[in-house]
């Protein structure tokens, strides 16, 4: 693996700008089913632009620790959609429950990629989550606290970046890693027979604890469809 050099510093972080998008699925889990074991999501988000997202997850009804395994894609809004987007693949499991309050944790891996005029980026990393609410047959809501890293990127510079900017900049893997965000904040919603409306909003925290992207909140709004 390469080194991130000084000539890519402002590419990284253009690249952090696309990778502060929080899509993820929010679940009641007041509302499991063992005979509605699938569900469908759709959202739209508000993170330096307008942002939509789809995915599908499947339960496996464990006990006391059911289990949500599934994916999700998310493509900002734009001309070109196939330019960028965010792929998600991983699990989201219950952990404790006392009567109405639930926690209950996160872990997905991230594929995603980002196209401009100097660069196409490709990158791997990972997405950590935790998340306690007050659960009802209707109505819940929580607080979320989550870490989503970028861990190995590959950079493609584009002919105009080599004729215009430096010509002799290496293609290819770069390590260590491109940059991380701490994010928190609420999420919540509505349940009905078989559909879900959910709410989430919070902000953004780069991992050096100090700094904060340039637009540092989140937002997104989604539905549910259990079958």
């Amino acid at each position: 693996m390469k080194t991130i050099t000084l000539k890519s510093i402002i590419i990284v972080a253009a690249f952090s700008v696309f990778q502060n998008k929080i899509n993820a699925q929010v679940i009641n889990w007041e509302n499991i089913s063992k005979q509605n074991k699938h569900l469908l999501h759709a959202n739209v988000g508000a993170e330096y632009g307008v942002t939509a997202g789809l995915g599908y997850h499947h339960l496996i009804p464990i006990k006391k620790f059911p289990l949500w395994i599934g994916g999700e894609l998310s493509v900002p809004a734009g001309n070109e959609l196939a330019d960028d987007y965010k792929a998600r693949v991983g699990a989201q499991i219950r952990i404790a429950t006392f009567s109405h309050f639930q926690f209950s944790a996160r872990i997905q891996g991230i594929a995603r990629r980002y196209q401009n005029q100097s660069v196409t980026l490709f990158n791997f990393g990972s997405d950590f989550a935790g998340t306690l609410g007050y659960y009802g047959k209707h109505w819940f809501g929580g607080v979320e606290v989550g870490f989503d890293k970028a861990i190995v990127t590959h950079f493609k510079h584009s002919d105009w970046y080599k004729q215009n900017i430096y010509d002799n900049v290496q293609d290819g893997w770069y390590e260590p890693a491109t940059g991380g965000n701490f994010y928190y904040g609420l999420q919540g919603g509505y349940s009905m027979k078989k559909i879900d409306i959910t709410l989430k909003a919070g902000k953004l925290l780069q991992q050096d604890f100090n700094s904060q992207p340039l637009l540092p909140f989140y937002g997104q709004l989604g539905v549910n469809f259990r079958f």
